[in-house]
């Protein structure tokens, strides 16, 4: 009894410390992508854990795969006439989910399936601050490609979203156990027993970090394999088999594992798909400032995708868009008006936050307009020059439906291409 009283302590611990998705505009926390020569399973032992809101795609086993997966695939990831560059991005590109978990399975099968376009949105993501996990072959295709002993193995089909490389374990059907590398950020979550190891992962054609030559910058060891009783050509004793990466502070995080730990659902290895996925979603990037507003000049946001101009496109389900206003001296009060093109004004819900402190989010903004429709107004008492914040917040988002590959987006989809609107102060 203690022990369980205990576990459910620690998964309410957890829950506080895990903010929710929409707090961070977000529209969900976890897209795990089960497409096109990947494993698919219908759930994550660690998200449900974690409490973390997720959708999956699934697809047909690889040996039974039809065109019709590929198809389905690509017209949920990378594009549709109803949501223009697929579910991971918002129109101005920015990601969607806080983090995708890339499944096992045949990782140049499916890096190929997604075709150029569908790897550049990874790219994308990872690019505007949504984070990477990936387990085996997720490994793999977030690198450049491969070494083996005839060097280097360029592949262009896999994902770059890591500019390093992996080597092949050669080892099959098998476990492995792991010592976790002192000083592991993983380590910030979980003790793992206190014995700085884990038992008995399991391991199938995965891959290790290849650390000789040519390790990008910034790259951080999480653990290492146990290999010194595997009877193997080439020993895989102590490499690098979890590592992660982070560019700059704008950008997500990458965090991959060789080995299997994502279907484990107690002890050790749960808390290592954990700790993965905690330091992936920690990772991700900063929030950044659309543009600075300037007294009555109204600040169009109504491009599209197709548009190639983020800082002026429209906004996305559950999508923070932030600004700065530059308050000079002699100012007592400010006006803050939101609207929408007529055809606009009462088919979304759009909300309307300022702070004097700090990016306004619904949680700490001193000043919110939450009420129905796209039109508001806020009046801010200015008590001294400076800096203000003011963000708009889409809280009009789609319906889902269980389906076999995952789900299927109803009701409101004609938000995925976004929604224009109209911001402008006055003092």
């Amino acid at each position: 009894m203690k022990k369980a009283f205990l576990s459910l302590l620690t998964i309410g611990m957890l829950l506080a410390t895990l903010p929710a998705a929409g707090q961070n505009g977000y529209y969900k926390d976890l897209f795990m992508d089960g497409g096109c020569s990947l494993n698919s399973y219908p759930d994550l032992p660690a998200a449900d854990w974690l409490g973390l809101t997720m959708e999956q795609l699934s697809t047909a086993p690889r040996l039974e795969m039809t065109r019709l997966d590929t198809l389905m695939q690509n017209f949920l990831l990378v594009s549709n006439p109803l949501d223009e560059n697929g579910a991971l991005l918002y129109p101005d590109g920015a990601p969607r989910f806080r983090a995708v978990y890339l499944n096992g399975g045949k990782a140049l099968g499916h890096t190929k399936s997604l075709t150029a376009e569908g790897r550049e949105h990874f790219r994308t993501f990872l690019k505007n601050g949504g984070s990477v996990v990936g387990t085996c072959a997720g490994a793999f295709m977030v690198s450049h490609g491969s070494v083996r002993d005839t060097g280097y193995v360029p592949r262009p089909d896999y994902l770059h979203l890591w500019p390093g490389w992996t080597v092949g374990t050669g080892l099959e059907k098998s476990a492995t156990g792991m010592t976790v590398e002192p000083g592991s950020p993983l380590l910030q979550y979980y003790d793992f027993g206190g014995d700085m190891q884990i038992d008995s992962i399991r391991h199938n054609g995965g891959c290790y970090a290849y650390m000789e030559e040519n390790v990008p910058e910034g790259t951080e060891i999480l653990l290492r394999y146990i290999g010194d009783t595997l009877k193997l050509k080439k020993s895989i004793h102590q490499k690098v088999s979890a590592w992660a990466w982070k560019e700059s502070p704008q950008t997500g995080r990458v965090v991959v594992i060789g080995s299997h730990p994502e279907r484990m659902i107690s002890g050790d290895r749960l808390e290592l798909m954990a700790a993965m996925i905690r330091y992936a979603l920690d990772g991700n990037g900063t929030t950044r400032l659309k543009g600075v507003l300037r007294k009555g000049e109204p600040r169009h946001m109504e491009r599209r995708t197709a548009d190639n101009d983020p800082d002026f496109t429209c906004i996305g389900d559950r999508q923070y868009h932030h600004f700065a206003v530059d308050v000079p001296k002699g100012v007592s009060e400010m006006t803050v008006t939101l609207s929408a093109p007529a055809r606009w004004t009462d088919r979304f819900d759009l909300w309307l936050f300022a702070d004097g402190q700090d990016f306004a989010f619904r949680e700490n903004a001193r000043w919110k307009d939450v009420n129905h429709g796209t039109e508001k107004q806020l009046t801010i008492p200015i008590s001294k020059p400076g800096r203000y914040f003011v963000s708009v917040f889409c809280a009009t988002t789609v319906d889902t439906v269980d389906t076999y590959y995952g789900v299927q987006y109803t009701g409101r989809t004609d938000v995925l291409n976004g929604v224009p609107y109209i911001l402008r102060v006055d003092w």
